[in-house]
């Protein structure tokens, strides 16, 4: 994940600059989109964990190169930011003292501001160079075995105590205590520290991204016409000279399946991350759900990515250009696009092949499966928790 994640920000930064990687982690769409690229349980709330220690690590060698800083994290590291920020602004010529008291004063606004039942025990901050930043942080719901994700974003904030988040993940729990309505003005006038943060002003709506109860991917989770998009890309109706470019030996359609996800998760215009479980598809996940990791195939599109960023840097944009035509087929792939396999044909023939795949869990290696008994003609296949291959929720 580590390794991924590393490039996939690489390749999104060359192509259109930290502002934009702030401004994507600052939605909680597409951060849940990237963690299923990343064959993260889609549906756990180690997501968050994950993908951010997952990306401090890998992107710990390049820090200076692309000018990204991530500080704090879990537990224990989370209170180790402001530290950790006063340290960056020494070496990037910023107020690293400003900068940890943001990362103070927003931790305190979802702690103290909003008492929802959620005790933040993640805090990552992001850093650029030029002082903008993103803060990803997540609170634990104990009793209830739940989380929940807050977005932050410097650009366009006004007021750290009005309305500031960019976007929250997790579901309604009814009455909350949230003094960061706008209607809560005369009770903030009355905490010093907080209305400290900038005048009132609204500047952002509030965006909850509401997972559903069950783990398992389901046809209603997914859009199905937009999954075929990809699949029909990696069946040949992609860019013909897409091998070519690429020039990396044995590239399979399964590895361009995956390769059509992740460059959607690069490339994607917001509004496609409404269904975040299609990009489970690229590379499954470690609990089983869709299918089991292919690690195969993740390490064919680690290559891809990785060999694209080190030409790009070089002055050759051929193969990254190839990667965002891939994703302009897939989309237009998808207006054309009628019938097709089901989610639960789909899923059932992943699994069916995971094992060619070096596909694996946290259980253990995937192993073949046993030959299928023979069955009614007509009849539908069905997997447990995805219902019959039909009745695909449609965009």
């Amino acid at each position: 994940m580590a390794r991924l994640g590393r490039v996939t920000v690489e390749a999104l930064v060359l192509h259109y600059g930290r502002d934009e990687l702030l401004r994507r982690l600052g939605d909680p769409f597409w951060f849940q989109s990237l963690g299923c690229v990343m064959g993260m349980d889609w549906h756990s709330s180690g997501i968050t964990t994950s993908v951010m220690g997952a990306l401090r690590r890998g992107l710990s060698p390049v820090q200076r190169e692309l000018g990204l800083y991530i500080c704090g994290g879990r537990g224990r590291f989370s209170r180790q930011t402001p530290q950790e920020l006063v340290a960056a602004g020494e070496r990037l010529g910023l107020d690293g003292d400003g900068l940890a008291r943001t990362s103070r004063l927003v931790a305190k606004v979802d702690s103290a501001a909003v008492q929802d039942g959620f005790e933040l025990y993640l805090h990552s901050f992001v850093l650029a160079a030029d002082g903008r930043w993103a803060v990803i942080q997540q609170g634990m719901n104990t009793g209830r075995r739940q989380a929940r994700r807050y977005h932050w974003l410097s650009e366009g904030l006004r007021s750290f105590v009005e309305a500031p988040h960019r976007g929250i993940e997790g579901p309604p729990q009814g009455e909350i205590i949230n003094l960061t309505d706008r209607r809560a003005g005369p009770a903030r006038r009355a905490q010093v520290e907080l209305a400290r943060g900038g005048p009132d002003r609204v500047v952002n709506e509030l965006r909850h991204l509401r997972m559903p109860a069950h783990h398992d991917v389901r046809y209603t989770d997914v859009m199905l016409r937009r999954l075929h998009g990809a699949l029909a890309a990696a069946s040949g109706l992609g860019p013909s000279d897409f091998e070519a470019l690429l020039l990396t030996p044995g590239l399979g359609a399964r590895t361009v399946q995956a390769l059509a996800l992740v460059s959607e998760v690069i490339h994607g215009a917001p509004s496609r991350f409404d269904d975040p479980a299609r990009f489970s598809f690229a590379h499954g996940g470690k609990d089983g759900h869709p299918f089991p990791v292919p690690l195969r195939v993740y390490d064919q599109t680690l290559t891809v990515l990785r060999r694209a960023v080190e030409q790009a840097r070089l002055g050759n944009e051929e193969r990254l250009e190839a990667l965002r035509r891939l994703d302009q087929q897939a989309r237009l792939a998808e207006r054309w696009q009628r019938g097709g396999p089901g989610l639960a044909e789909i899923v059932g023939r992943e699994r069916a092949t995971a094992h060619l795949h070096g596909g694996r869990t946290v259980a253990g290696p995937a192993r073949r499966p046993p030959a299928p008994r023979p069955s009614p003609r007509g009849e539908q296949l069905t997997l447990p928790g995805l219902g019959p291959g039909r009745g695909a929720r449609s965009s």
